[in-house]
């Protein structure tokens, strides 16, 4: 198990409990205690926990995690649901691309494809236009920090006036039952709209945003054709996807 793996279990324990110890960590990811608490100790200095005796609890966040602690979480995962993502996608097609650090992978995989697309945030604008052949359209609207996305009026407007073969969507929140859920009023609008106006819609989303929900519905399951995500996906839920004609692609 990689590090970045085993952050990722710690991470969806405490979700799960808000408290672990020590020796069920070593227990859950046969790693040795002195890793273990080293990877406590990285994940404390990244605001996600909090350093108690024996193990850690979670820390209660008003606001989401930062973009640069996000894309050390389940990096390995999201850059191969970035990579089955981008191979759904075909040459000469148009591509609405979400903001978040899921969707980020998926411009790292299409960068040097001979696609057109429109990222929804400034960090994939730049990793699309650091590739060779990918054309890029710039929606309008201030960025937000530190997420670097492009929403409200002026981003509306522009998606508006276009048409697109596919729209790409990540998720912070995702549940087979409700769908597409963020706490960010904006993120939802922008992603409605970005259906409105794709002719089929991929979502990209790691199995540690399963089974999760946030204050404003952004999609309904049944408005997405594929979801991708990694096995660490909860085996229910897929099923519930699969009754409702969504399918879904899990990678390795």
């Amino acid at each position: 198990m990689t590090g970045g793996e085993r952050r990722q279990v710690i991470v969806q324990r405490l979700r799960a409990a808000t408290r672990v110890t020590v020796a069920e960590l070593v227990d859950a990811t046969a790693a040795s205690e002195m890793t273990i608490r080293r990877d406590l100790d990285a994940l404390a200095a990244q605001g996600l926990l909090r350093r108690v005796h024996g193990g850690a609890v979670l820390l209660r966040r008003t606001e989401p995690a930062s973009f640069d602690v996000r894309l050390t979480l389940a990096a390995e995962a999201k850059q191969a649901i970035g990579a089955a993502t981008a191979s759904l996608i075909a040459d000469g097609e148009t591509v609405v691309l979400d903001r978040g650090t899921t969707a980020l992978a998926v411009a790292h995989h299409l960068r040097d494809r001979p696609v057109t697309v429109m990222p929804l945030s400034l960090h994939a604008a730049l990793a699309l236009m650091d590739g060779t052949r990918a054309r890029v359209l710039l929606p309008g609207g201030q960025p937000s920090l530190p997420e670097l996305a492009l929403a409200g009026p002026l981003a509306l407007a522009s998606l508006r006036a276009l048409r697109f073969d596919v729209a790409v969507l990540g998720a912070s929140a995702f549940s087979a039952e409700i769908g597409i859920t963020t706490p960010d009023l904006a993120d939802a609008e922008a992603k409605r709209q970005a259906l409105a106006v794709a002719g089929r819609a991929l979502l990209a989303v790691d199995g540690s945003k399963w089974g999760r929900t946030a204050l404003v519905r952004a999609c309904p399951p049944d408005e997405l054709d594929v979801v991708v995500t990694d096995s660490s996906a909860p085996q229910a839920e897929r099923d519930i996807l699969a009754t409702a004609d969504v399918r879904v692609l899990p990678v390795s």
